[in-house]
C-alpha cells in the first residue's frame, strides 16, 4: 500500500464496539502486556438521549448513531420488506435498544452443545458467565448474580392495567415471577432492564468505561473498517477509513470481527472469504471458499396488537404536551419517573402452540399505543394515540426460517443485500398464528376484560389463519435480534469452528451475534455479552497453547 498510509501494531484488534466488542476490549486488555485496539465506525456515546432510557426513540432517528438497512422478502413466506436498524456508536445496539435483560433458556445452549457438538457452549458454562456478569437489584439467587459489571433493575413503572394483565396470564395457568430470568417453564413478570439509577446501562458503560484508563487500550471512533489485511493465509490486521483517509492497523496476535450480524459477513465477503460463486460475481478474488458466510440468517418477527380501553388506564397522555415536559423536568432533576424506565413494562414466555414442549413465544406489553397511521420511518418519532390504549407485541422465539446477507458490490460503502425470508418455514407460520390467538385469549380473561373496549390492531375481523398471516405481511417487523450469518459449528463448511476461529485462514475470529447457530429465547443483548466473555476465555487459552 502507499507509504502515506499510517501503520501501527497491536496484539489484538477488535472491529466493532458493540455489545461484544466492549466486553472483548475489557477482557483482553486486563493483562497490561496485551495491547488492544477497539475500532468503532460511529461516534462516541455522548448524546444525552442515549443515557435517558425513554430517549431511545430520539436516537433511532439519528443517522449519525444508527445504521438503516433494507431487508427484502424471499420467494416464499412474508411478502413485504422491512427496515432493519443497528446502533452505530460506542456500545453499538446496547446504546439504542429497549434495554431488556434476558439470558435465553438453558435448552438454547444445551441444544448447541448436545445436538450441534458445540461443547464449549453448554448451559453450565454460560450460566457461570451470566452469574458473574450480573449485578441484579433483586439480589442473589441460584440463577441470578450480584456484584458484576452489568446492572439489572426491575421496572418501576407499575400500573393497575399491567397488574391486571399479569392476573389474566395467571388465569391462563401462567405463573407470575419477579424475575423474567427464572430458569424454568412459562412465566410472566415485570421487565428487568439494563438501567442503573435512572440511566441506560449499555455494554459501553459496563465494560468499556472501566477500561478506558488503561494505557494498553486504544479506542478510536468514527473509523470504518473496510477490509482485512493478509500475510499469506493469515489475517494480519484491518484497513479503515478515518476522516476520509485510509489507514491500516496490524495485529500481532489476532483480529476479531465484532461488527454484527450484517457487517461481519459483509467484511468477510469483501475480503475474499465467502461463497465462491457470489464472490466471482462481484469480481472479488477468493481467498477461502466458505459457502455459508451470510447464510443462516435468523430474526425474531414481531407482531403488534393494540386495544382501546374503557377508561383512562393508559399512559398515552404522559408523552405529549405539558405532561411530557413535566416528566422530562422530573427526570432531569431526579433521574426517576416515566423517562427512567424501559419502553415496555411486563413480559411473558409462553407455549402458544400445543405441539411445543417448552415456551415458544415471548410477549411484552405496556399501557401505551402509538398512532401507526403517522408512521413515516425511523427518521421521525411516532406520536402516541390521544385516546387511551394498551399494546402488546410478541414473537416466535426459535424461528426456523433462514435468510441471507450478501455484499452487493466490491465497494464497502454499498449496503449489503439482505433477504429476511421471514415465515418461509411452516413451523414459524403455525406458531406465529398461535401467538396472535394466545395474545387475544390473554385480553379476553376476566381479570382484564372490563378494561378493554375493543381490539384496534389488527382488528377483530382478522380471524382465520390465512387472514392472520396476511396481517403479518402488512404489519409485522424485525425484533432487531438478527443472528447466525457467521455461525459456529463442527462441520467443515461451518464459517467458524467451535472456538469462533474463521475456517480457512488463521489469526481471525468473529465474536458477535452472527456466531449464534440458532436464536436464543428472548432478547439478545445479555447473551451476546456472555458469548463475548466466553470467547475472551478461549482467545486467552489459545494464546498460551
Amino acid at each position: 500500500m502507499p507509504a502515506r498510509f499510517l501503520d501501527r501494531h497491536f496484539d489484538y484488534i477488535i472491529a466493532g464496539a458493540g455489545s461484544a466488542g466492549c466486553v472483548l476490549a475489557n477482557k483482553l486488555s486486563a493483562n497490561p502486556r496485551h495491547s488492544v485496539l477497539l475500532v468503532e465506525a460511529g461516534p462516541a456515546d455522548s448524546h444525552p438521549m442515549i443515557d435517558t432510557p425513554k430517549g431511545f426513540a430520539k436516537i433511532l432517528a439519528s443517522s449519525r448513531h444508527m445504521y438503516y438497512f433494507d431487508a427484502g422478502p424471499g420467494d416464499t413466506g412474508k411478502s413485504s420488506g422491512e427496515t432493519w436498524i443497528r446502533g452505530r456508536t460506542l456500545g453499538g445496539s446496547s446504546s439504542v435498544n429497549g434495554m431488556q435483560y434476558q439470558r435465553g433458556h438453558a435448552e438454547d445452549y444445551d441444544h448447541w452443545a448436545r445436538d450441534l457438538g458445540l461443547k464449549e457452549w453448554a448451559w453450565s458454562e454460560m450460566l457461570r458467565i451470566f452469574l458473574a456478569q450480573e449485578d441484579h437489584a433483586l439480589g442473589p439467587a441460584e440463577w441470578r448474580g450480584v456484584g458484576g459489571p452489568v446492572h439489572v433493575t426491575p421496572s418501576s413503572n407499575r400500573s393497575e392495567l399491567m397488574d391486571r394483565l399479569l392476573d389474566a396470564a395467571g388465569e391462563l395457568g401462567i405463573p407470575r415471577r419477579e424475575d423474567p430470568s427464572y430458569p424454568e417453564g412459562q412465566l410472566v413478570s415485570y421487565i428487568c432492564a439494563n438501567i442503573h439509577r435512572g440511566r441506560r446501562w449499555s455494554a459501553a458503560r459496563a465494560f468499556l468505561d472501566p477500561a478506558r484508563g488503561r494505557s494498553n487500550l486504544t479506542v478510536v471512533t468514527d473509523t470504518e473498517v473496510v477490509g482485512l489485511l493478509f500475510d499469506g493465509a493469515r489475517v494480519s490486521g484491518i484497513e479503515c477509513i478515518q476522516a476520509g483517509t485510509r489507514r491500516q492497523f496490524r495485529a500481532n496476535a489476532e483480529t476479531i470481527l465484532s461488527a454484527g450480524t450484517i457487517n461481519s459477513p459483509k467484511l468477510l465477503q469483501l475480503s475474499g472469504i465467502g461463497d465462491r460463486e457470489h464472490l466471482d460475481s462481484l469480481g472479488i478474488p477468493v481467498r477461502h471458499h466458505s459457502p455459508n458466510v451470510g447464510r443462516n440468517l435468523r430474526e425474531h418477527l414481531i407482531f403488534t396488537m393494540q386495544y382501546r380501553l374503557t377508561g383512562d388506564y393508559s399512559q398515552n397522555g404522559e408523552y405529549s404536551g405539558w405532561r411530557l415536559w413535566k416528566n422530562a423536568l422530573y427526570y432531569a432533576l431526579t433521574k426517576k419517573g416515566l423517562l427512567s424506565t424501559s419502553p415496555y413494562d411486563i413480559t411473558g414466555f409462553v407455549r402458544a402452540h400445543p405441539d411445543s414442549t417448552r415456551p415458544d413465544c415471548k410477549f411484552v406489553s405496556a399501557p401505551i399505543t402509538m398512532d401507526l397511521s403517522k408512521w413515516e420511518g425511523f427518521h421521525k418519532q411516532i406520536p402516541m394515540e390521544k385516546e387511551p390504549g394498551c399494546s402488546i407485541i410478541g414473537y416466535v422465539m426459535q424461528p426456523q426460517s433462514q435468510g441471507t446477507v450478501r455484499a452487493s458490490s466490491r465497494d464497502p460503502r454499498d449496503a449489503p443485500k439482505i433477504v429476511h425470508n421471514q415465515l418461509s418455514h411452516e413451523r414459524d407460520r403455525k406458531v406465529s398464528v398461535a401467538l396472535v390467538k394466545f395474545m387475544r385469549r390473554l385480553f379476553e380473561q376476566p381479570a382484564i376484560r372490563r378494561y378493554i373496549d375493543h381490539e384496534t390492531l389488527p382488528g377483530s375481523d382478522v380471524k382465520s389463519d390465512d387472514e392472520i398471516l396476511a396481517a403479518y405481511a402488512m404489519m409485522s417487523g424485525p425484533g432487531f435480534h438478527a443472528s447466525g450469518t457467521c455461525s459456529m459449528g463442527t462441520q467443515e463448511d461451518s464459517v467458524l469452528d467451535e472456538r469462533l476461529r474463521v475456517r480457512g485462514v488463521s489469526g481471525l475470529r468473529v465474536v458477535d451475534l452472527s456466531v449464534f447457530p440458532t436464536l436464543v429465547s428472548g432478547n439478545t443483548h445479555a447473551p451476546v455479552m456472555a458469548v463475548a466473555t466466553r470467547a475472551s476465555e478461549l482467545i486467552l487459552e489459545d494464546s498460551l497453547a
